[in-house]
C-alpha cells in the first residue's frame, strides 16, 4: 500500500501535539519581565520539546521519502512512535510546573527514550520490508548515533534522582545532536 496516509496521519498528529504544548502555556499576569520568571522553566521545558518533536518531524519526513510502501507493521510501528510522542505534551508541562523536579524529569526521560526505541522499531520494520539494500538501510547503516543517545537518555533518567537539572541537561545535548536532520538519508536519496 501507499504510504501517503502515514505521511499525511503523522503530519497530522505532529502538529497537533504541538498545538496542545503550546496551548498549555499559560499567560502571565503583568506586563513586566519579572512576571515571565515564574515561568521559566514552562518556557524552557516547552522550547527543549518543540525541539524534540521538531527533531522526530524531520527525521521522520526524511526516512519516509526513502521508501515507497508500507505495510500494516509499518503502521502499527508508527502509531507505536506516535503513542509515544503523544505522551511529550503531558511530561512537558508536568516537568515545566514543577521546575525540573526529580520525578518529572526522570519520566520526561523515559518518554524520550522510549519515543527513540519506537523511532528505531519503525526504521527496523521499514527496512525489513523494502529490503537490506534499500536507500534506509543503506543511509542508517549500524546507527550508533541512536544507541549513543539512548545510553545518554538512561543516564539523564537516573541522575534525575541526583541531580534534576543535570538530567534535563543531558536531554538538552542529545536535541542539540540531533538538531540537523539526518544527512546520511539525504546522501542515500542524493545517489
Amino acid at each position: 500500500m501507499g504510504k501517503g496516509r502515514l505521511e499525511a496521519f503523522s503530519d497530522g498528529v505532529i502538529a497537533i501535539i504541538i498545538t496542545i504544548m503550546v496551548l498549555e502555556l499559560k499567560v502571565p499576569h503583568g506586563a513586566t519581565w519579572d512576571a515571565l520568571l515564574p515561568l521559566a522553566s514552562v518556557l524552557l521545558s516547552y522550547v527543549l520539546s518543540f525541539v524534540y518533536v521538531g527533531i522526530y518531524w524531520n527525521n521522520h519526513h526524511h526516512m519516509m521519502h526513502t521508501v515507497s510502501k508500507v505495510s500494516g507493521g509499518v503502521l502499527w510501528a508508527n502509531l507505536h512512535l506516535l503513542f509515544w510522542l503523544s505522551l511529550i505534551p503531558f511530561v512537558t508541562g508536568w516537568m515545566g510546573e514543577n521546575r525540573f523536579a526529580a520525578l518529572p524529569a526522570a519520566i520526561y526521560g523515559v518518554v524520550l527514550a522510549m519515543s527513540s526505541l519506537a523511532y528505531v522499531w519503525l526504521e527496523h520494520v521499514l527496512i525489513k520490508l523494502h529490503g537490506p539494500n534499500s536507500p534506509l538501510a543503506r543511509a542508517v547503516g549500524k546507527d550508533h548515533k541512536v544507541w549513543v543517545s539512548l545510553g545518554v537518555y538512561v543516564l539523564g533518567i537516573a541522575a534525575a534522582a541526583l541531580h534534576p537539572l543535570l538530567s534535563v541537561g543531558l536531554y538538552v545535548l542529545v536535541a542539540v545532536w540531533w538538531f540537523i536532520p539526518d544527512r546520511r538519508i539525504e546522501a542515500a536519496l542524493a545517489k
